[in-house]
């Protein structure tokens, strides 16, 4: 398998005079990954260029180390995608759907049925493999969008909005298959505006918002050893400036600040800048701070 889930440069697209995506620059390593933003972000209009569906007005993009213009029908042999909207047929059993997912992925025959129903099992459906998917609940539907985006053993799955239109018991079992899917060898790529989702199954993040890039990195690691997240209770200049004179690196603005330092304590470096200028703490975060938190931190800096 490639370093990489995927790989992306100076990738943009167009819709007509509409720009949804600019000249993204991202390296994805494998795993579990979640891509988050609004609706409208670009999120699915990135996972349709990777799968080779729409072409890049510019720039390139590689899945597992090939070429998404070039190689996409290779791209397909090997990457499932679970799609937001409805796609499954109605008039057909869960049992014949896989089956014939299955063999349009290539497998012969008696190695599809079992597939099938190894993958119906896996997600909860087994028992149901001979009802119609018209007459399955949401839930059901969606497991059964699921099963079908891995019955052929891809080395990567994309997950479009998987948590959508899911009761709470519903969105906890998914979530549950989205984690379990790691230990089959399969990379995961979850699409979804819900940052809760992606801090519970995925391991890095890619941000999105308005088809431009404010974060890629791991989660829970988004910070160095050497950075913390500082929300004061007012604003304060004199905070900023003692910082930034006792070396330290500030972004962000208003009352939420990130602030680095290479070769110190930086605790102690916001102690005493704190100490000097009056302010007061609310919050000093060395983990990174949540996800909702991050991303409201990297969009205040567009």
């Amino acid at each position: 398998m490639a370093q990489t889930s995927f790989t992306t440069t100076g990738l943009g697209y167009a819709y007509g005079k509409i720009a949804a995506l600019h000249s993204l620059d991202l390296q994805v390593p494998n795993g579990r990954t979640g891509l988050v933003g609004a609706n409208g972000a670009g999120k699915s209009t990135l996972i349709k260029i990777l799968l080779g569906i729409l072409t890049p007005t510019v720039g390139s993009a590689t899945v597992l180390g090939l070429d998404s213009r070039k190689d996409m029908i290779d791209i397909r042999s090997i990457v499932g995608y679970m799609p937001e909207g409805p796609c499954l047929p109605l008039d057909q059993t869960a049992a014949d759907f896989l089956i014939y997912a299955a063999g349009t992925a290539g497998l012969p025959k008696r190695a599809a049925r079992q597939r099938a129903s190894d993958v119906l099992t896996l997600v909860g459906l087994n028992e149901e493999r001979f009802r119609y998917l018209g007459d399955f609940s949401t839930g059901m539907k969606q497991r059964a969008k699921l099963a079908q985006a891995i019955v052929h053993d891809p080395e990567l799955v994309f997950l479009d909005e998987p948590t959508s239109g899911l009761d709470p018991s519903g969105r906890e079992e998914m979530l549950d298959l989205i984690q379990r899917l790691g230990g089959f060898g399969i990379d995961v790529v979850v699409s979804s505006h819900v940052l809760r989702d992606i801090e519970r199954t995925c391991d890095w993040v890619v941000m999105l918002d308005e088809g431009t890039l404010l974060h890629a990195g791991p989660i829970g690691g988004q910070q160095t050893d050497g950075t913390v997240l500082l929300e004061l209770t007012h604003d304060s200049d004199q905070v900023v400036s003692a910082l930034r004179t006792a070396g330290a690196t500030v972004t962000g603005r208003e009352r939420v600040l990130e602030v680095s330092l290479a070769g110190g304590d930086v605790y102690d470096t916001v102690r005493d800048a704190v100490a000097m200028s009056g302010a007061s703490i609310r919050r000093l975060d060395g983990s990174g701070g949540s996800l909702e938190e991050m991303f409201l931190h990297h969009g205040s800096q567009r």
